[in-house]
């Protein structure tokens, strides 16, 4: 007798299904009220074949290759899921789905005599039989010799929806329950009610999958027109479900815009709400040469921008279109150049004898005991942040939590998340105003350590680094820092110098982004620098050059930028 652990997977996925049927027991229909019963009173070897196989990717299956020590009989856990439907033993499937059943070997052995052979690789094999085999067929016209079936997995787009309904979105797996049983991950413990759900209506849950489909055929290249017309038909009075309606939009204007076909894009853009969709709008239209149009537009920006990013890309662009269309210069201030020309230093530097970032370089050259540096970029704020703050971003507010395998809310990307949380996010910040901000970051950072969450680097900020932090680092900077991330949390997050300096005995600090020959600085990194600028944060923009005596391998002279190089 296997003990009851071997079915972790098992008891996880039970755990899903009455989770569901606790709180969404309303918006399921017949068959799924009916998959919810007929499971539960099947044995415990089919109920783990079943979930088995739901986990992996599907939904075929060859039933001889399927082996799991905890489930000795596969055949016989199998036939109660073949009688009730849940598997197909003779669905006819395409050439395309054996292929993908098969090994190259195995094919060749398959289809001996058929014009393929085995210098060719399984895509040239298949295309080369694609005419002769159109008509999908059962595995056992495919393959009469096979020594057992091939088994589809027909409940997939049911239990696909009820994933959907217990995390909220499509892109967790069942595979977080397993990552959370070996305590890879680590979720905070947040209370919900009956008014945290994802889903208030079953219409709700048809238009989430219903803009799903319509992503997926985005990336397929389906018709746009056909496209506009599916997502204009996903319109819904979820706030929530709206926002990812007009990011699908936004995401069919870019395609647009690659194709160079302006028309579109402009229709993709205009019936866009997402952030972004109006300064590209703007673009298309002088694309169209529609310059009225997007001077308009831009003096609409400019005077009510939807963020920092708008109005720096508005600002670029009003001069181009003045010209256009021979109106006079505006009045300049200081550019952007002339606020991060000031910032700049150079330093001349060995080049690394090994492959290594120019970060750490630079790091590793100012690095010392009484002035230690550390490579940052956006952790260190953002986890200060999320530390100070974490009572208000972990609020259990109405739509922001579904499940118990959350990193952070929901709503983190909507644009009422803030206002939504403004009485707990100002207690938070009040902290910077009292004194008490230290003590109550240190004891988060102990209190929380691990537990995932959108902003706090655990693997970076460790305790010297928190202590520097909290010594050198002014109450008043942190707030500067906090009030503009809190402008626009998810432009605002990213951009920040990759160095932070520390001069213990002074209890200063400075930033430093850090450029290698050639490199720019983006446009976030320049948003950063003017603000610090503006609001006497010392912060610098250090370009490295290497002596000429060495070279370092342009490949290794700055680490990848984005949220890959650190996350929280």
């Amino acid at each position: 007798m296997l003990p009851p652990h071997r079915y972790y997977y098992l008891h996880n996925f039970q755990r899903a299904l009455d989770w569901i049927s606790h709180r969404y027991g309303d918006l399921l229909d017949e068959p799924e009220q009916a998959f919810l019963t007929r499971f539960a009173q099947l044995s415990q070897p089919s109920r783990a074949l079943m979930v088995r196989l739901l986990m992996r990717r599907g939904p075929w299956f060859l039933a001889d290759k399927l082996a799991y020590e905890e489930i000795p009989d596969i055949a016989g856990a199998a036939a109660p899921l073949l009688a009730l439907g849940w598997l197909d033993a003779g669905h006819p499937l395409a050439l395309h789905e054996l292929f993908a059943l098969h090994t190259k070997p195995e094919l060749l052995r398959l289809f001996a005599g058929a014009p393929i052979h085995a210098g060719q690789r399984k895509a040239e094999m298949l295309l080369a039989l694609q005419s002769l085999h159109e008509a999908p067929q059962p595995y056992g016209a495919w393959n009469p010799q096979a020594p057992g079936a091939a088994w589809r997995v027909m409940t997939g787009e049911l239990c696909e929806r009820l994933r959907l309904m217990f995390f909220g979105n499509l892109y967790q797996d069942w595979s977080e329950f397993v990552l959370s049983d070996l305590g890879v991950f680590r979720y905070e413990t947040v209370a919900f009610d009956t008014a945290s759900r994802a889903f208030q209506s079953r219409s709700d849950v048809d238009a989430y999958l219903a803009l799903h489909a319509c992503r997926r055929a985005l990336d397929e290249g389906a018709d746009i027109d056909t496209l506009l017309q599916s997502v204009a038909s996903c319109a819904s009075a979820n706030p929530w479900l709206e926002q990812r309606r007009a990011k699908v939009l936004l995401r069919i204007g870019q395609a647009c815009e690659r194709a160079q076909d302006w028309v579109r894009a402009e229709q993709a853009y205009a019936q866009s709400t997402y952030p972004g969709a109006r300064h590209r709008r703007i673009r298309v239209y002088e694309r169209m040469q529609r310059l009225d149009d997007a001077m308009a537009l831009a003096q609409t920006a400019q005077a009510r921008p939807e963020s920092d990013e708008e109005a720096q890309r508005v600002a670029r662009m009003l001069p181009r279109l003045r010209r256009g269309l021979g109106l006079g210069a505006a009045a300049r201030s200081a550019s952007q150049a002339t606020v991060v020309a000031q910032l700049r230093m150079d330093l001349e530097l060995d080049a690394p004898t090994e492959p290594s970032s120019v970060e750490f370089v630079l790091r590793d050259h100012w690095h010392s005991a009484g002035a230690p540096v550390f490579y940052v970029e956006n952790a260190l704020v953002n986890s200060l942040f999320g530390l100070l703050c974490w009572t208000a971003i972990f609020a259990p507010l109405p739509g922001a939590f579904f499940h118990p395998f959350q990193s952070g809310p929901a709503d983190l990307g909507a644009p009422d998340f803030v206002s939504r949380r403004a009485a707990l996010f100002d207690a938070c910040l009040a902290r910077l105003d009292d004194g008490s901000w230290r003590e109550a970051i240190r004891r988060c950072h102990a209190d929380k350590q691990g537990l995932q969450s959108p902003f706090v680097f655990w693997s970076v900020l460790t305790e010297p680094l928190l202590e520097l932090a909290l010594d050198c680092i002014p109450a008043a900077h942190l707030k500067l820092f906090f009030a503009r991330m809190l402008r626009n949390l998810p432009a605002n997050r990213t951009g920040f110098p990759d160095l932070v300096r520390f001069w213990p005995a002074e209890r200063r600090y400075e930033l430093v982004e850090v450029k290698a020959p050639g490199d720019k600085l983006q446009d976030n990194q320049i948003r950063w620098l003017q603000y610090c600028a503006a609001q006497g944060i010392p912060v610098r923009v250090c370009h490295v050059q290497w002596r000429e005596q060495a070279a370092c391998p342009p490949a290794f002279e700055s680490a990848p930028r984005g949220a890959g190089r650190l996350r929280p």
